[in-house]
């Protein structure tokens, strides 16, 4: 049935991998939950009965059943909807300084026309010079070069970055690049990857790193989890040989048992955190305890891994802004502190819900820039000044909503664009220059003297092709830098 049609009190079941239709808390069952749409932690996170669920996260190994808790237009994923269409109303639009003074210019200067013509004859010249003069005055004096000041410069900007990946959906977002101040940034899938990876062995008396990643990798083998995938991975990076596994069993929310070259190895959530386990913790891990046949072999500790340019790219914002970008994210604290001491970033808030992002967001001034990739970033992109979005692994509604794509997922290219969008607006600044001081001094050319009309034509049209370009100066590879 329609999701839309559940009605609190409904109860629905969750077979695995499917996604949950409505907020709610589980009745029966015990599986683990992907979240990371909501809350950004990429681990998926253990559910029992008591525990809440939302809607549109996706269902791991387990099957459960949920009392549904919430109408769907008040669930947690339709007031982030809610939220993306009221912050983008709040946003004003901004306008390209030509389109606010081209209608009244070209009016002056038809009026100014009619003027250059009727106050001669007035005083006495003749039909044919006071026209011929007129004439001159409407071509010298017509913007076509103040109006071609602008886009080129910009569009030239845009097509550059579309090269490198990096998808810029309209010349007044990029007009907007340029006054960034403030840059604000989601962890998961933005900063990092994504994917959990093993970045701790603690191994206890007695026994080898290699010898624990084996055989947890042989428990795991036939794991579908995102923690027992990075442990088989980690151990096929080490160069181990996976050992075959039987008597393969998963709890979900606690971990795997099977039997490894005859030895029993359960792989599980740790049920006491103090020693090597609290410790792995504390440094914003995930800790997982291996136990091989009965005794604790040691711990692994498995986290996020930065993107390989987010250290270089987080310094080259901090540099063209002139402010230290902060890190918003809906993960726990440890974990948000340890990814941003590895990217150089000295402000984070951690914990945050959707509508709290909105509220950080709104708190660092008017001209901020969000960058985000999941459904929880997406309210605040819309609120922010500038909102980017990293496209490969972007959930839809944020891809739609951010002024700009990262297509490829290159974090380094967002210094890059505001870079280029800085330039773009000096050659829009540097044009209208050229092209009034064209005008004006053709303009008192003629009313002051005797301008020639094909002098006025050739200035004219010199100066027209001359912004054009000066402003196609971006198109060149070097300009991406």
């Amino acid at each position: 049935m329609p999701a839309a049609d559940l009605l609190v009190g409904d109860e629905i079941v969750v077979r695995p991998g499917e996604r949950i239709g409505a907020d709610g808390e589980v009745l029966d069952g015990g599986s683990e939950v992907d979240e990371a749409t909501i809350t950004g932690e990429p681990v998926p996170a253990a559910k029992s009965p008591g525990s809440e669920v939302f809607a549109g996260t996706l269902n791991g190994s387990g099957a459960l059943r949920v009392r549904v808790a919430r109408d769907s237009a008040e669930s947690v994923i339709a007031r982030i909807v809610a939220l993306v269409a009221e912050a983008s109303e709040a946003k004003a639009p901004t306008q390209l300084f030509v389109e606010k003074v081209e209608q009244r210019y070209s009016v002056g200067v038809v009026l100014a026309t009619l003027a250059v013509f009727g106050v001669p004859l007035l005083f006495g010249s003749t039909p044919a010079d006071a026209l011929l003069r007129a004439m001159t005055f409407m071509i010298v004096a017509s913007p076509c070069a103040v109006v071609l000041a602008t886009m080129p410069p910009l569009l030239s900007a845009i097509a550059n970055a579309g090269r490198r990946g990096v998808l810029v959906k309209s010349a007044v977002v990029l007009e907007r690049l340029a006054d960034v101040r403030r840059v604000a940034l989601d962890k998961t899938g933005t900063l990092t990857e994504g994917t959990p990876l093993v970045t701790e062995i603690r191994v206890e008396p007695g026994r080898s790193a290699d010898e624990l990643l084996a055989a947890a990798a042989g428990a795991e083998r036939f794991s579908e989890h995102p923690l027992g995938r990075a442990v088989v991975a980690a151990a096929r990076d080490r160069g181990l040989v996976v050992p075959a596994a039987t008597g393969f069993h998963a709890t979900p929310g606690h971990g795997v048992a099977a039997t490894v070259d005859g030895r029993h190895v359960e792989v599980a959530r740790p049920a006491d955190r103090t020693g090597p386990v609290g410790e792995v913790e504390a440094g914003g891990r995930t800790a997982v305890v291996v136990f091989v046949d009965g005794d604790r072999a040691g711990v692994l500790g498995l986290s996020d891994r930065l993107r390989p340019d987010a250290a270089e790219a987080v310094a080259a914002l901090r540099e063209l802004t002139g402010t230290e970008p902060v890190l918003l994210t809906g993960d726990h604290e440890p974990a948000a502190r340890r990814v941003a001491a590895e990217a150089g970033l000295r402000e984070v808030r951690a914990g945050l819900l959707p509508e709290q992002k909105v509220a950080a967001v709104a708190g660092l001034g008017d001209r901020t820039l969000m960058l985000g990739d999941g459904v929880n970033d997406a309210p605040a992109l819309a609120a922010a000044h500038t909102g980017v979005a990293m496209g490969r692994a972007g959930a839809d509604l944020t891809l739609e909503t951010a002024d700009v794509v990262v297509v490829r997922d290159e974090l380094a290219a967002v210094g890059k664009l505001v870079d280029l969008s800085r330039r773009a607006r000096r050659l829009v600044r540097q044009n209208l220059v050229i092209a009034g001081a064209f005008i004006a001094v053709l303009v008192v050319w003629d009313l002051a003297g005797n301008l020639p009309l094909p002098l006025g034509v050739a200035g004219h049209e010199g100066s027209t092709v001359l912004v054009g370009l000066n402003g196609l100066r971006l198109l060149r590879s070097g300009a991406w830098r």
